[in-house]
Parts: C-alpha cells; sequence; structure tokens
C-alpha cells in the first residue's frame, strides 16, 4: 500500500533518539520508509504539564493491512519501553497511523484517517512539510488546507 502515513513523537528520555530508533524498526516489520518530515518540538496539548515533545511524520509503503500494521507499531513502542499511563501524558515513543491511502476505517480499536489529526498542529505541520497535496480520504481536503483550517494554535517550532 503507497501513501500511508504515520506520525511519531516523544517527549521522554532521547526524544530525538527514540524516534530515530523507531523508524528503523520500522523495516523490520515489513514497512518501507519513503520520506521523513523534519523534527518539530511541539508544546503538549490537552495534558499540558509535561514536557515539550519532538515530533515527525513519515511516508511508507507496506504490504500489511491497516490492522497488522497497527499492531506493528504498537509491538515497536512496547519494544521501546512505552508504558501506556495517563491518556495523552508523556511517553518514551508514540506512533500513529494517520492516513492509509485512500481507506477509512472506524473501528473500536482503530480509526483511519486518524479521528483528530485535523485538530493536531504538531501532526499538520511535519505532514504538510511531505505530503502538502496529499487528499483527505474523507473530508476531500489537502493537508495543506488542513493545515491552514485548522483551529490549533498551539506552537510548533522547528528542531535543530
Amino acid at each position: 500500500m503507497k501513501d500511508v502515513f504515520l506520525s511519531l513523537g516523544s517527549n521522554l528520555g532521547e526524544r530525538a533518539e527514540n524516534i530515530a530508533r523507531a523508524i528503523a524498526e520500522l523495516s523490520g516489520h515489513g514497512v518501507r520508509v519513503v520520506k521523513k518530515s523534519c523534527l518539530y518540538e511541539t508544546e503538549p496539548v490537552e495534558f499540558v504539564a509535561q514536557g515539550w515533545f519532538l515530533n515527525c511524520a513519515v511516508e511508507v509503503e507496506t504490504d500489511l493491512t491497516a490492522p497488522d500494521l497497527m499492531q506493528a507499531l504498537l509491538a515497536i513502542e512496547r519494544s521501546a519501553g512505552r508504558e501506556r499511563g495517563a491518556p495523552k501524558g508523556p511517553r518514551i515513543i508514540d506512533m500513529d497511523i494517520l492516513l492509509f491511502g485512500p481507506l477509512a476505517v472506524r473501528e473500536a480499536e482503530l480509526q483511519i484517517p486518524h479521528p483528530r489529526m485535523t485538530e493536531r498542529r504538531f501532526v499538520l505541520v511535519p505532514l504538510a512539510e511531505i505530503a502538502a497535496g496529499v487528499v483527505h480520504p474523507v473530508l476531500q481536503k489537502t493537508v495543506a488546507e488542513l493545515l491552514a483550517e485548522t483551529r490549533d494554535r498551539s506552537e510548533v517550532r522547528l528542531f535543530s
């Protein structure tokens, strides 16, 4: 499957290394990275009493189904030491499927396109860097349009 986009974030430990390790592990799960955005430092949203995140977006190709890809991402998170504590709280690594080609999935454990991606600059800014013209399969708007329209005004700055 082409036109698959993931979001990765970390706000614990060596954030950039956590993300780089998670991206490197994708290949061992049948996922090939095609393109990667820069890293962005982003202020926490909703649960704000925590450190800033590093976030990026990656475009990947895979023969996995969407549920199998989600299981691979969860396995990578577990291998990195992710523990699911407070919702939206601190984490070593967080990996989400944003878009899976033209697919729309609405299941209890998996929702694609990611249901809150349009409300999050920390997702849209890195995604727009690598996929500004990609069309959201449900809303029929490009990523660039979604970024321009989002109400989120949280800070997202290039990480150096």
